[in-house]
């Protein structure tokens, strides 16, 4: 098949069908069509121990579909079917993988991050219509059992608990299940089409009531195939993919688009990208496994700055990323100090993973995502009433909202009242973010419409504080917000964490910044130097933890410039300011105006 550079390109790959060009519609079939064409070839090569090659399990791909058989007779067994679930508490893992597919065969999946608090993941199990829980047994490297499982038996979760990947007893367990997979029996076939329900996907947070984004088999397969094919992914091909399984990139982006492919999936232990035994290796272990491509978040790209080139890494063709902005400066760097190209991608939870992808045989365009899925369609929208509107479609070069339809996009929510907003008539999409597409179909993200930071009635893109300050040689990661101003609404500010061994401060920041800001009100107010920046269990930036700092800091210095001493608690139900009685009235005088909840307490 031609390979895809440009928009033409995805036009004449529509012109021959969707049919023609995407044969397999539901994972199951990805894997019984390479388990029947390439049956010995390897699947999945997992790292028990990066500092110790003997342990490498491999996986074909012929035993890789008898397990995932087996998962499904299992799960069958115990109630799973159309309308029931598995709930899966598993890091990325050959065990994880079996499970995740055996329950789209039997029923639909659930993966569920496990650092969840347990009352949360009691609520999504019980929102999934689970039968049966898989959870990840104990270990010496992380423990999901001795503490979570108690706890959810403690909710009332009284399903059976099978422990997966377990290194010693796993008390309370209702079977092993990696030996109860291996029992003999007949296949189970799924039921329905490419419009059967396979997987719940949890968002949205860790609060508040269960967000589940419904999977169908063909959202899967399309957005697999799609990556595959603008990826140019081959059977040859080697591809890191340290992602948990409860996160679109990892399960779909990066591993059944490999699968689909027929190439072979590294996954550096329970750790992921996150193991310092196989990131300290990197470039060794790209020349043991002749590892071809490496996916991973921007953060993680920026802990290989600088990190010289140790190894023959002439296998590596690409570096693929997404998750967050790719910072231009960061990409340049990376494939200055490889030699190899840096390719960016566009998801979310809603879309199986994939809005836009850059195509590895295409330029990087600086602040790029790529162009749209095959057979889907991307449009920026103007809005009505502060609403995206799919009658107002802005013309190439204008920012708006964005917007997507086509086989990629799940159907709705599990409680459908949470889709208002976000799944529109028409089959549309909005994704949240501010873009615009240029004129060759190239998508670029210009902010987050939520996450803009408003300086009076002044619109201010974090991104462009963050992209300047990663710029700055001193600067390993950096995040924009919105500092809350009883005058302005919001005022910029930035917190940035440095390389090893920097001193720069934070007023010498701001400098830096006066003269690589275009817009003069974008200055940040103030750039805090932190010892770590917050992070999500795939390596994202974590903002709210450090909005919640910056509210806390913001009310502290007006307080303190009230003269007045207060103690500031910022919780889920507002800021909590604590003053002595005698300075309640004035407390309230200088806080009046800010945009945030906030409540005066004497004591």
């Amino acid at each position: 098949m031609a390979r895809i550079a440009t928009l033409q390109d995805l036009e004449t790959l529509e012109a021959r069908g969707l049919a023609a060009s995407f044969p397999q519609r539901s994972a199951r079939e990805i894997l019984a069509a390479q388990a029947r064409s390439r049956p010995d070839a390897t699947a999945i090569r997992y790292l028990h121990d990066a500092g110790d090659p003997a342990r490498d399990a491999v996986v074909t791909y012929a035993g890789l579909a008898a397990r995932v058989e087996g998962a499904a007779r299992l799960f069958r067994a115990h109630g799973v079917r159309p309308g029931r679930g598995v709930a899966i508490l598993t890091q990325h893992t050959v065990s994880g993988q079996v499970a995740l597919w055996g329950a789209e065969v039997a029923g639909h999946a659930c993966p569920i991050n496990p650092l969840l608090k347990p009352d949360h993941i009691a609520a999504l199990i019980r929102a999934s219509d689970a039968a049966v829980v898989v959870a990840m047994g104990v270990n010496a490297e992380m423990d999901y059992w001795s503490t979570p499982v108690p706890a959810l038996r403690a909710e009332g979760i009284a399903l059976p608990i099978f422990a997966c990947d377990a290194e010693a007893d796993s008390p309370g367990a209702d079977g092993i299940f990696e030996r109860l997979i291996a029992a003999p029996g007949d296949p189970i076939r799924p039921e329905g089409d490419e419009t059967a329900l396979a997987a719940y996907y949890h968002t949205g947070g860790t609060t508040g009531a269960p967000k589940l984004v419904r999977h169908l088999r063909g959202n899967q397969a399309h957005v697999a195939r799609s990556c595959a094919l603008m990826h140019d992914l081959k059977p040859s091909d080697v591809v890191v993919n340290g992602f948990p399984l409860f996160h679109v990139a990892g399960a779909f982006v990066y591993g059944l688009s490999t699968l689909c492919a027929g190439g072979t999936l590294v996954i550096p232990g329970r750790l992921g990208m996150r193991n310092p035994a196989f990131m300290g290796t990197l470039w060794h272990q790209v020349e043991r496994l002749g590892i071809t491509i490496v996916g991973a978040v921007p953060t993680v790209l920026a802990g290989l700055k600088g990190r010289a080139v140790d190894a023959d890494i002439s296998t590596l063709r690409w570096f693929l990323t997404g998750g967050s902005p790719l910072p231009t400066e960061l990409a340049e760097t990376i494939e200055a100090q490889t030699g190899v190209a840096v390719r960016n991608i566009l998801g979310m939870t809603e879309c199986a993973g994939a809005i836009a992808v850059e195509p590895v045989h295409g330029p990087r365009v600086p602040l790029s995502c790529g162009l749209r899925l095959p057979f889907t369609e991307l449009a920026i929208l103007g809005e009505t009433d502060g609403e995206a509107d799919p009658a107002r479609p802005l013309p190439a070069g204008e920012t708006g909202i964005i917007a997507l339809r086509g086989p990629n996009v799940a159907d709705g929510y599990s409680d459908p009242a949470l889709g208002a907003g976000s799944f529109l008539p028409g089959g549309w999409l909005v994704s949240g973010d501010l873009g615009m597409l240029d004129a060759a179909g190239r998508l670029f993200i210009t902010g987050r419409k939520k996450d803009m930071i408003i300086r009076g009635a002044h619109n201010i893109d974090p991104q462009m504080i963050e992209e300047a300050l990663l710029s700055h040689p001193e600067v390993s990661a950096a995040a924009a917000l919105g500092l809350p101003d009883a005058y302005a609404g919001e005022l910029p500010a930035a917190f940035v964490t440095l390389r090893a061994g920097a001193e720069v401060t934070g007023e010498a920041l701001v400098a830096f910044l006066e003269d690589r800001l275009e817009d003069p009100v974008a200055l940040p107010r103030s750039v805090a130097v932190i010892e770590t920046m917050p992070l999500t269990p795939v390596g994202k930036i974590f903002k709210p933890s450090l909005r919640a700092e910056a509210t806390r800091r913001a009310f502290e210095a007006a307080a303190e410039k009230a003269g007045i001493a207060a103690r500031v608690t910022v919780g889920a139900e507002g800021t909590e300011i604590r003053v002595a009685e005698a300075d309640v009235p004035a407390i309230r005088e200088a806080l009046a105006g800010m945009p945030v909840a906030w409540r005066v307490t004497a004591g």
